[in-house]
């Protein structure tokens, strides 16, 4: 354990939420809902606003609408998220080397590694100088905590919220986690906590009391002895900048089951695609696909097959899973889907090309002798709608996403339905603006790429 407080660690606040907010002048201050829109979606992130309300994250969107009925609800715009973080993460790696982001909004940072922080007065400094790079670079922003480890540190981001910055000073850690509850130490879910607490154990101080013995008897040597380490507050963990991945994968959830084995075959077709494109852009390729699907009445069924060597080609990514989903019945509906790659390696050269050949020919092999036709044979990827059903009927218009009109200028979507669009003409730099509302297939309108949040900053690029 190191004797300054060193590690910091960050955490945007309600981002997906702030950032929309940043993004709407009309929306300011007010409760802002990010998720799944849909009858089965759930909230991603609600503002501060909402949260007064008792609207969470993990929450059923048609619960917070009966808790928040005047919200705004919003699906989310990944590619402005992306962006963001891109720059808070660049912020971050000015200040050491060692930085470990855990998702989009939250990172660690070992500030002695790069010399940022030497002693509890120097990491003050830099936390809240960094704060305040945040404000400036994002218009939004985040909490910081300072500790000696990585445990501290994020308690510490967790009471700094919103926009604060909380230093926990050596020789004090045992005397803030005694009345804290179990759930508050890393590797402490539902289940352990739950059995923890028919044991009679419900804060950290009771933990401690209990001694390893109890806890290795409770739970097993390895949990047992780790936890009380942490009740005691010690936690080694180091930084670590860079984490390798066992695999790749992506999954849709769909609003209503679907029961079109057709377009089953091209949704599976559709999320290869995106996911031997994750593959690419890590720089790496799998062995192992793996195909996963939820029925409509819940059950959940995974299949796999390892091929030769590993791949990051599309389109035997795409056939593997193809052939995978020819062996899992559909009849009843579908309402999730997923494609995966794991057994995960840095690229190397090999004729993957060959390969997607031979693939190809024994699937055609398959096909003359009178088997059902490749789901490879069908639309290819770039067909097929990324938000709606193929073949759509009218253009769609996702609830908070950019727009711009040859008229008006640039806008955001507020609603659509019934043929038409209602779009807000706003920008993040300019007032709140006027609402105008559109036929859906007005040629005048069209969706665009998201702009800047702070005025001089390079903007995402829709791709």
């Amino acid at each position: 354990m190191r004797s300054a407080p060193t590690i910091l660690h960050l955490d945007m606040d309600a981002f997906y939420a702030s950032a929309e907010q940043a993004a709407k002048p009309s929306l300011r201050g007010k409760a802002v809902v990010v998720g799944g829109l849909g009858p089965r979606g759930v909230v991603a992130t609600a503002s501060y606003e909402a949260r007064r309300f008792g609207v969470h994250s993990a929450m059923p969107t048609a619960q917070a609408r009966r808790l928040a009925p005047h919200a705004a609800y919003l699906t989310p715009r990944f590619t402005l998220y992306r962006d963001v973080s891109n720059q808070v993460m660049g912020l971050l790696r000015e200040l050491s080397p060692l930085v470990e982001p855990l998702s989009l909004d939250e990172a660690f940072v070992d500030l002695e590694a790069g010399g940022a922080a030497f002693d509890s007065g120097s990491a003050r400094v830099v936390g809240e100088r960094l704060r305040a790079d945040i404000r400036r670079v994002t218009g939004l922003r985040g909490s910081v905590g300072l500790a000696v480890s990585k445990m501290l540190a994020k308690i510490g981001s967790e009471r700094a919220k919103p926009d604060g910055l909380v230093l926990i000073e050596p020789g004090t850690e045992r005397e803030l986690l005694a009345p804290l509850p179990v759930r508050v130490l890393p590797g402490v879910g539902p289940a352990t906590g739950d059995h923890l607490r028919r044991a009679g154990i419900t804060t950290v101080d009771e933990i401690a009391e209990a001694g390893q013995d109890e806890l290795v008897r409770l739970l097993g040597r390895a949990h047992g002895t780790g936890l009380y380490a942490m009740a005691l507050a010690l936690d080694e963990r180091p930084v670590v900048s860079e984490r390798e991945g066992k695999s790749v994968s992506v999954e849709d959830t769909y609003d209503l089951d679907i029961h079109d084995r057709v377009r089953v075959r091209g949704e599976v077709a559709r999320l290869a695609e995106r996911c031997t494109r994750r593959l690419r852009e890590a720089g790496r390729s799998g062995r192992t696909v793996v195909l996963k699907v939820r029925r409509y009445d819940f059950s959940t069924l995974t299949r796999s097959e390892t091929l030769r060597g590993p791949t990051d080609d599309p389109a035997v990514v795409r056939e593997a899973a193809a052939r995978l989903l020819e062996g899992v019945d559909t009849t009843g509906g579908v309402r999730l889907l997923g494609v995966g790659v794991s057994g995960l390696a840095d690229y190397t050269q090999e004729d993957l090309f060959a390969q997607a050949a031979g693939e190809r020919a024994a699937a055609e092999a398959q096909a003359a002798a009178g088997a059902d036709e490749p789901a490879s044979q069908g639309p290819p990827v770039e067909a097929v709608d990324p938000v709606a059903p193929a073949a759509p009927e009218e253009r769609r218009w996702p609830a908070g996403h950019d727009v711009v009109h040859a008229v008006h200028g640039p806008g955001w979507v507020q609603g659509s339905g019934v043929g038409r669009v209602t779009v807000r003409f706003e920008t993040p730099t300019s007032a709140p603006g006027r609402v105008r509302t559109f036929r859906t297939d007005d040629p005048e309108l069209s969706l665009s790429a998201p702009l800047p949040l702070v005025e001089g900053d390079g903007g995402a690029d829709e791709g």
